[in-house]
This record gives structure tokens, sequence and C-alpha cells, in this order.
């Protein structure tokens, strides 16, 4: 029974646990090597023992597969490679059977050249999904209608000899971008969210959703005048006018009316850029619009210091009018955080700190598979590399390649487990001992940590649904509270490499976990983090 009227009205999805699933990589049941939905059935009992609340599974729609799924050729059926409808509905129906809500992405800022919407488009200028993509005339001169660069490299025009006009792509060019400021694309994407609330999902991340609309009058973005790195065109423009037009709002109004219609449900943007901030709060404003959207402020962060968490605190202190955040250290578009922060020596401790610091944040959290067993970025020879990105931008950056091989089940079996067949990334041999079987067993590993933590943000109102507060200190010594009702936790973390000074509870019935011996003295060792009941 609720111990209040405030439990009744919390939704399920307010601190909610969700573990992504990248669909290609987790479990492969018919043994051609990629991942699939029966697989991924096969394989839920493990996220169920874990105790989240939730899937996320990212796409697994028709598609020829250019940026691996997210150019979707057919929103409302699912790709050959993957299975079939049916093989989705008994998915949500286990998932529902095990306590799991189902949340899958939605794609509606592009689709792939492929989709048939795409194909009549380009066909003529008159036709009736003539302007459900966005073309434009070339300058006068032949050269494309503004200056805009694509995520991936690269002009964001590509040249169209059928209409004689360029069509607008941010990121691959085998992903046009939807004209979402047409009413008609706009009734279609809703259909599209009512096609798959009709079949049993309990919510929707919405990818790259700033990048839904455009400035019509296509405007050249001008230069980044910010010091930093610049590994691709895309980053030498403030990108004002490709992405995060006003009319997005009101988009999202009409998606959030239309999934508030058929009950309780989950809306997350994925929200990047220089301003994410702004637009994360601006479309998660209560009451009409979304529940909640996640950026890129940890899965980009290339260290993990007291400064950064505190100013994503501040940034997401819970002011009045302010939406609810989510959070994620890895993902599949992130080379895995324990790499980005780590040492070889310290990543098993620095997976289990940071796991200690993501369950004590105010907000979602999101675990992406293989976090829950501290895997780090796995190896991925050039040759084997298939992300465009990746390939693109070798080797100056980590790429994605290496967060999305295939998930480590036991070491006993070729291919830890995952398939029969040869996988279509390589898995790493670092990560086999670190497989679930490994794990499985041992009450000191990863995996039962992450269980324990799980269990106790699970049992905690203050951890999963309370305020938060930052205690000031030494400025490399983290510490915030958390409360709710009469519960009240101080979370104290020292993220750097070296010992610091904190002051101790003498009363150690009252620690709620610790990271090891950071529980004893008054020196907090590197790498350690504790919460405390005060």
């Amino acid at each position: 029974m609720p111990d209040s009227i405030a439990d009744i009205e919390t939704p399920w999805w307010r601190g909610a646990v969700i573990y992504q699933i990248y669909p290609r990589s987790f479990g492969d049941a018919d043994g051609d090597g990629i991942g699939d939905l029966p697989g991924i059935t096969a394989k839920l009992d493990h996220v169920a023992r874990l105790g989240v609340d939730a899937i996320w599974l990212s796409p697994f729609f028709t598609s020829p597969m250019a940026d691996f799924g997210y150019d979707v050729a057919d929103y409302r059926d699912v790709d050959p490679i993957f299975g079939t409808l049916a093989d989705f509905d008994a998915l949500v129906a286990h998932a529902h059977a095990l306590g799991l809500k189902v949340i899958i992405d939605q794609v509606y800022a592009h689709t792939s050249d492929q989709h048939d919407w795409f194909k009549q488009s380009r066909a003529s200028r008159s036709n009736a999904y003539a302007d459900w993509y966005v073309w434009a005339d070339a300058r006068s001169e032949g050269s494309p209608p503004s200056n805009w660069q694509s995520v991936f490299g690269g002009p964001a025009w590509t040249w169209d000899a059928r209409r004689g006009q360029y069509y607008l792509h941010n990121f691959l060019k085998e992903q046009p971008q939807l004209n979402v400021h047409n009413p008609a694309v706009q009734a279609e994407l809703l259909d599209t969210a009512r096609f798959w609330l009709d079949r049993g999902v309990d919510g929707f991340r919405l990818d790259a959703l700033n990048f839904a609309m455009h400035d019509p009058a296509l405007r050249d973005n001008p230069p980044e005048t910010k010091p930093g790195p610049r590994t691709r065109p895309f980053d030498f423009q403030r990108r004002l006018y490709n992405q995060g037009h006003a009319d997005v709002v009101t988009f999202i109004e009409s998606l959030q009316s239309t999934i508030d219609a058929h009950g309780v449900y989950f809306t997350v943007a994925e929200i990047g850029g220089e301003d994410a901030d702004r637009e994360m709060k601006l479309f998660t404003m209560p009451p009409h619009r979304l529940n909640s959207a996640y950026g890129f402020t940890y899965l980009y962060a290339p260290k993990l210091t007291a400064d950064v968490v505190r100013a994503a605190i501040r940034e997401w202190a819970g002011k009045p009018g302010e939406g609810w955040p989510s959070w994620a250290f890895s993902n599949h578009d992130a080379p895995r955080h324990v790499t980005r922060w780590g040492k070889a020596g310290n990543r098993d401790r620095l997976a289990r700190l940071t796991m200690l610091l993501l369950v004590a944040l105010r907000g979602n959290i999101f675990l992406y598979q293989g976090e829950e067993l501290g895997l780090p970025q796995a190896h991925v020879p050039f040759e084997r590399l298939l992300d465009p990105e990746a390939i693109a931008n070798w080797p100056q950056t980590l790429g994605r390649d290496g967060a999305r091989t295939p998930m480590p089940w036991t070491a006993e079996v070729p291919n830890g487990g995952f398939s029969t067949g040869d996988p279509w990334l390589p898995i790493d041999p670092a990560h086999l001992p670190l497989s679930v079987a490994e794990q499985k067993h041992d009450a000191a590993s990863m995996l039962h940590w992450t269980q324990n933590l799980l269990s106790i943000r699970r049992a905690s109102k203050a951890l999963r649904h309370g305020a938060i507060s930052i205690i000031d200190g030494p400025a490399d010594l983290l510490m915030f509270e958390r409360k709710a009702d009469a519960e009240t936790l101080l979370c104290v973390f020292n993220l750097t490499d070296r010992p610091l000074q904190a002051a101790r509870p003498r009363d150690k019935a009252s620690m709620l976990v610790a990271l090891d011996d950071a529980a004893d003295g008054e020196i907090l060792p590197p790498l350690s983090g504790y919460i405390v009941r005060l």
C-alpha cells in the first residue's frame, strides 16, 4: 500500500532506473552473428534481476542500416535481422511479466533515403510527398543553400538530380531530414506513436529531437569562436539555424498530448549541442511537455570531477517550473565511461564508484548494457570498424563501435555466449573475464555491487525522487544531500586519485552504503565514496 497521497501521485517513471539494450549486441537467437528480439527476450531475466524499472530498446525498425537502425525505412515494422512484430509482442509480454516497462526509440528528425516517403519526395516537386523533406535550390553559383555542416562530416546538403535541388541531412546523406514543420508529417509521426502505444510500449526515447526543425530561411551558421577540440567541420560552427527551431515546442506538446491520452507513459528526449541545458528545460517544462530529457554532460565529459557534477546539480536543482532530468554515463553513442575517465589499473574501482554516484543523483538514471559488469571500451581494429563516424574520425576519437560490441554472457563458450555465429563486431578478449556468468556467483563482483545499489535506491524515497542540495567543502570533495519526507542522506565522493580529508560520522550504523574502506577513518581514499543517513 502507498505510504501517502504523494506516493499515489508519483508516476512510475519519476526516479526510475532504465537499462539500455542495443539490439544488435545483446543476444543472438538465430546464430547469424547479429542480436535480435528473441535473443533479448531470452536474456531479460538477467535485466530483471538487476532491479531496474524499465528497458530502453535502441532501433529495431526496418532499415538499410547505414547508421545501424537510426536510418528508418519503415517506422511501423521490425527489420528482418531483428525478427518480426510477433517477436516484438512476445518481448513486451515477457518484459511486463517480469515487471519491466518497455521504452523504444523514436527517430523523428530524419528517415532513411530508402523510406517510401523519401522515394516519392525526390521523384518530383509536385507530388503529395514533395514537402515532407527539406529541399532547397542551389545558390546562384551552384553551391549548397547554406553553410550547414553534418555531424558525420562534410556539408549537410546533398544534390539530387531528380529534383534538381539539394536535400538536407544533419547526419549521413542516407538520412534525409524530415520537414517536421509540415503538419502532414507531424500527423504521421503522431500516428506512429499511437501504433507502438497500442502494441504495449510504455514510453519513448526521442532521438536527436532538437534536430527535428530547422530555420526555414536557411540562414548561415556563424563560426564557433570558443576554444575546444575540432575534429569535424561540424565543430567549426555555432549550430544556430540547422537545429533547435522554436516550433519544436509546439510539436512536443502535440506529441505529449497524444501519449497522455493513452495513460501514464514516459517520454525522454536526447538533446545535444551547445544549447542543450536550455533546450532540455524548454522541452520538459511542466505540465504539457515531455517528462524528461538528457544531454551529454557526462557522456562526452573527458574527465569526471567534483566541479562537473556540481555544475550539473546546480543546473538541475529542482527550481519551480523546471522539468525532471535524466542522466547517463555511457551509451551506444559515447565511449564507455570507465575508459574515458579511468586508467588501466583503476577501472574496476572507478566502475564501482561511478555506479554509486549514478544511483545517488537526482533524476532518472540510464544504465547501458554491460555497465553493470564494469566493461571498458572494447578494442576494435580499424579493419573491423563499421560505424561511419568512427571510420571518418579514426584515430582521433575512440569511436562508437567499441561501445557496441556484443554483451559477454559467459567466458566458457565461443563468442562469449552471445551467438553461435561470427559476431558482427568482435568481442574483446578483455571482456570475457567480466562476463555475466563469471560475476553471477561472486558476491564481491561488480554485478552484485550494482544489484545492491539499485536495491538501495529503490527502497529510498530520498534517492529515488527526493530533493538535492550541494554541501560546501574542499574543492575536490563532492558532497550533496538527498532528502524526502523525514529521510535525509549525505552523499560524499572522492573522485580524485589521491586521499582527501573528510569528516566522518562516528555512528557506523547510520552508514547506508560505502565503497570498501570509505567508511573507515577520517581520510577518504582515492576513488571512494559513501552514503550515510543523517
